[in-house]
């Protein structure tokens, strides 16, 4: 048996994205949109301008790859109680659900868990930081596993 070991960094990309391209994964990874994490005010739950027209490039991406789901994360910061907070989470995932689900996207394609502020992203006190949704993308095969 002979073995071709490639050192050449161009060639190892190049062979890579031939690859990739022939399994028909560049292509979808190549459109999606590359921002998945959306912040907001404190105590709020709704997105500005500019998060909505993102959120509608993602569910452009979900209604043209029919084989992916998305799984959205709602977290707050750590001000008021836990209840609170898991209902805040709960408020700003359904809204980047409710904003995909008018945009076309099947409602059997999102997933919602929400955190509330058990799952800080920096430290605690980064308050700012910790208040946001986050698009996670799962294969179909992933989606039905979990």
């Amino acid at each position: 048996m002979t073995v071709l070991v490639l050192d050449n960094p161009d060639i190892l990309a190049k062979a890579a994205r031939a690859f990739a391209s022939a399994a028909g994964q560049l292509s979808a990874s190549a459109d999606r949109p590359h921002r998945n994490r959306f912040h907001y005010g404190f105590n709020k739950h709704t997105l500005d301008a500019a998060d909505i027209d993102m959120l509608r490039r993602h569910a452009t991406y979900l209604k043209n790859h029919p084989g992916i789901r998305v799984r959205i994360h709602g977290h707050t910061d750590n001000f008021g109680s836990a209840e609170y907070n898991r209902f805040l989470s709960r408020l700003r995932a359904n809204a980047v659900a409710r904003l995909l689900i008018q945009e076309g996207v099947p409602q059997t394609a999102i997933l919602l868990t929400t955190w509330g502020s058990e799952r800080p992203l920096t430290r605690p006190e980064d308050h700012a930081a910790n208040r946001r949704v986050e698009l996670e993308y799962l294969t179909l095969d992933m989606a039905q596993a979990l």
